[in-house]
Order: structure tokens, then sequence, then C-alpha cells
């Protein structure tokens, strides 16, 4: 998305060309902090507080334009300021108009006797002067009638879980979710930034849109802050994404939006036939579980993949598919045939899948580890060393945990990888040589080395039986037709076809579910495999 120096009205993620064609930079709040001195040194005082607060007074007039009673939440710190301007830029609007009495704009002011920083202290002044009415506090009916509510409380200045009149406020916000839209500056109050993730019991506005101001925070879109950030906003104050302030400071991680899929994707040319897009070889499927290698294996051929076979480790297994009889349904697949394939190890595994693992880990080109597969490497430290070993030997590899076999992997527990999603995944790629798809809201894609990548798509939808199922096989028909028929660009490090297929699998498979179920109702697995490549 892009922002001129007139500084237009926001623009909602996803409709606007993002700075590469698969997404946007996502800054913690450090980064954040040097972007915003490195934009505010040219200006004059107080340019981007003020810009801030006519974003969030525009967007609020966009998306509650009836809003007959606007409250305003502020905070002792710069966020407070941004409400300040806002407060005052509605307030200014509402009484431009030919009746003022008919429409009002109150402060409720929450700064527990903290004095304010200077461009929000000169914020505050203006709309005093400018005839604002400011409360101080928050009383328990005084939400009652508002028919907007705009939450400027922390923003990015969380340091700690806020309490006291803070944390009762946020709790009396999040209450009015149902009745009264909320509009959150920056971030909703309480949410972590960096993480999205909120401890048991921690008060945090649930807002209806968020406007981000600046740079992007990764806790917007991953953990808890998709439940709580609603509808996410950007507004660059003034500034284009390749602007210095920007282009001088590395993201923390990028959000993938696969808005341009031909970008980044081959086409598929006239001359190539089935062996040009690779073989993928699904093994898993133990006793009772025949199903999980089945769903993996037709979302592989759904998405392209020239020959897909089924490997299931139940001896008693059909021979057929007979809803895809194209799939080819064979024993354990020899060293030479694993050498030329994409393989999907672990849908259904079971128990049995600890048995085929070594052959795997040692003979297989690129190699997805899913379900029953990561446990078994959990728990045998021969097979983690193996896994270890595949990136020396010139083998990639593509992980695809939900967060307690990753808790398994990394020797932690399950809150301990939520804490903190993107440094959970970043730190299992390090360890392993491995691309990590690590599974939940806000799915990350870690690569060794590189920024992690958060996926915008998808919904509850997907927490069903076997969705984990597709989305292996979906990445493993993706690869494949990298392997097979596209060489990696020159110089390439060897996790690089591994990482694409992973991002834009994990994207498709999200926007399947939206397709099918978008409010997130539940969605039977099967529904989710692609009758094409889509």
């Amino acid at each position: 998305m892009t922002s001129s120096a007139r500084h237009p009205a926001p623009l909602r993620i996803g409709t606007a060309p993002a700075p590469t064609p698969d997404g946007w930079p996502l800054h913690d709040a450090a980064t954040s902090r040097q972007i915003e001195a490195t934009a505010a040194s040219p200006l004059s005082p107080h340019t981007l507080m003020q810009r801030a607060g006519l974003g969030v007074a525009r967007l609020a007039q966009a998306v509650a334009p009836h809003a007959r009673r606007i409250v305003v939440l502020a905070g002792p710190g710069n966020n407070g300021g941004d409400g300040f301007e806002a407060a005052l830029q509605l307030h200014q609007h509402l009484h431009r108009r030919q009746h003022p009495s008919s429409r009002d704009v109150v402060l409720h002011l929450l700064d527990s006797g903290h004095a304010c920083p200077p461009d929000a202290a000169a914020s505050r002044q203006r709309a005093q002067d400018a005839g604002v009415p400011i409360v101080q506090g928050l009383g328990d009916t005084d939400l009652d009638h508002a028919d907007l509510v705009l939450d400027a409380l922390l923003g990015r200045g969380l340091s700690r879980p806020a309490d006291g009149a803070m944390a009762q406020a946020i709790r009396q916000l999040a209450h009015t979710d149902s009745t009264i839209p909320v509009l959150a500056v920056d971030l909703p109050s309480g949410l972590p930034g960096d993480t999205g993730a909120l401890a048991p019991q921690t008060a945090c506005v649930r807002a209806r849109w968020t406007l981000a101001l600046l740079g992007l925070a990764p806790g917007l879109f991953t953990a808890d802050g998709r439940d709580h950030a609603g509808e996410v906003w950007w507004d660059g104050l003034g500034l284009d994404w390749h602007d210095t302030p920007f282009a001088s400071h590395a993201p923390a991680a990028w959000l993938h939006t696969g808005r341009h899929p031909a970008m980044a994707w081959p086409d598929r040319r006239h001359a190539q036939h089935k062996g040009s897009f690779g073989d993928v070889r699904v093994v898993g499927g133990d006793r009772s579980m025949a199903g999980a290698v089945l769903l993996a294996a037709r979302a592989a051929l759904g998405v392209g993949a020239g020959r897909v076979y089924a490997h299931p480790l139940d001896p008693d297994a059909p021979h057929l598919d007979p809803v895809h009889p194209e799939l080819m349904l064979a024993g354990p697949p020899t060293p030479d045939l694993l050498a030329q394939a994409t393989v999907v190890a672990g849908c259904g595994g079971g128990r049995a899948i600890r048995t085929c693992l070594p052959d795997l880990l040692t003979h297989a080109a690129r190699l997805l580890l899913d379900a029953d597969a990561l446990n078994a490497v959990a728990a045998d430290t021969t097979l983690r060393q193996r896994l270890r070993e595949r990136h020396g030997h010139g083998l990639a590899t593509v992980l695809t945990p939900h967060p307690l076999e990753a808790a398994r992997l990394l020797g932690c527990n399950t809150a301990e990888v939520q804490s903190d999603r993107l440094h959970a995944a970043r730190t299992l790629a390090a360890d392993t040589g491995a691309v990590v798809v690590l599974k939940g809201s806000g799915s990350v894609v870690a690569a060794p080395g590189q920024a992690p990548w958060i996926n915008a798509s998808g919904n509850a939808a997907l927490a069903t039986p076997g969705s984990g199922d597709v989305l292996a096989g979906w990445i493993g028909g993706l690869w494949s037709q990298l392997s097979g028929g596209t060489a990696r660009p020159d110089a390439a490090p060897l996790w690089h076809d591994a990482a694409r297929a992973a991002r834009h699998a994990v994207h498709q498979h999200g926007l399947r579910a939206e397709q099918y179920r978008p409010a997130g109702e539940v969605l039977i697995a099967s529904r989710l495999v692609p009758s094409s490549g889509s």
C-alpha cells in the first residue's frame, strides 16, 4: 500500500499494491520506534501525531458515518496523543455541521496521574483549547449511549499487562464488543504487538477495526491478534513503504497475503507433461487412519503434482481410491524412488511411521514431516540427528507442526510456543535446518536465517480433523512442481523452493476455508481438497 505526501485516507490491508508481490513488512516495537524517529526528524514538531489523529478521524467517519456519540478513550502516552488529535478532528468536523448539537465527541482520559510525553501534551492542549469535552476516568455507564468508541489507551506503549483503572477500562471496553463497535488506534489495548499472545485472564480490547500507524505489528496477525484486531487498516502518515524510514530497517517478519500468485508461481507451458511437475509419495495411514494418507495424496494431486503415489502403512488398506482413481497406491518406496520424489510422511502414521523414518530421512530428496512423524522425531534423538544432517547433505525438509508438536520438538510446553510463535518457529528452523510451518491462527512459515512469514488467510473452519493432512499434501504438491519443472534461482539457498511452496500452500489452504465457510463454521476436511490446480 502507498501513502502520499498529501496524506490520503487510510487503505485497508489487501486493497492496494504491497511492497512485494507477496505481502507487507511487519516491525517489532523497537524497530517501530526507530522508524517513527527517522520519519519525524525532518518534520515540524507534532506533525506525525497530527497526521495520525487525522487518519483515525477519517477512518472513524468512514466505518461509522452515522455515529451520533463518539467516545474517545485516551491513555497517558503517545497513543493517547493520537486519540486527542482524533477527538479534536471529529469535534471540529461535527461542529462545522448545520446542527452541532445532534452529535458529540467526549474524551475520557485515563492517565493515572502520569505526565504526558511532549507531543501528547501538546495534542491534549490543542483538544482542550478547541472545546473537546475531557473527562477524567471512565464510569460504569459512560459507554452506554456510545455509537463508536476509539481505543487510544495503550497501543504499542504496553510493556506489561495493564492493571488498576486502566485494566478495568479495557475490560469494560472489551465487554461492549457485541453492542458498540470499537476502533483501535495502532493496536487493541492490551495486545502485545510483537507476539499477539495474551496471558490467561489478561485484559485486552476486542476491536472491530484497527488502524495501524506507520509500521504493522506482527502481533496483529498471529496468536490472539486476529481475534482482537478485527479488520486491520494501515496509514503510512505520508510515507511510502520504500521511503527511508521503512527501507532502512529490516522487518521482524512478513505478512503473506498472496495477492499476486501469478507473479510468484510459474505458468504451465504447453510443451510440459506430467513428468515436468514431479512425483509426490505420501507415506502414512496406519490402521484405522487410512483416510489421512488419502486426504494428503488427493490434495497433492489437486494442486497439480505430476504423479502421486499413496503408500498406506495399513497392510489391509484398499488398493484403489474410488474418489480419485488417478492416485496410485503402492507398498513401501525404495531408496531410489525416494531420491527422485517429494515425500510427505506422517499423516495418520501412528506408530508404524517410526520404522519408515530412517530411510525417509536418509534418502528422500524433499521430505515433509507431519503429525506422527514429528512426534516420532521428537521422541528419538537418533532421528533428530538424522533430521539435522539432511541439510548438510543437500536434502531439503519441511516440518508442519501444530503448537503441541512444536513444543515436543523444542522440549518445552505449548504455552511457551504460543507465547511467542515467531520465536518458536525461528528457533525450530535454526535447530533443524528445515522450513517450519507452525500452524495456528496466523500460521508462521520460517526458514533458517530468514525473517519468518505470517499467513493472512484462513479462519476457524480449519480447526477440523484432517485439515492438516490436506495442508501437508498441498505443500508437497506445490513443492514437487518447483522441483520438477522450475529451477531455483542462481545461488538460491537449499530451502528456497520449500519455503516458497509452504507459504503459497498455507495461503491457498486458508482461502479455501474462507470460500466454503466465510464465517468459520465447521468444515469437513475433504471439502478443502482442491479439484484442480487452484
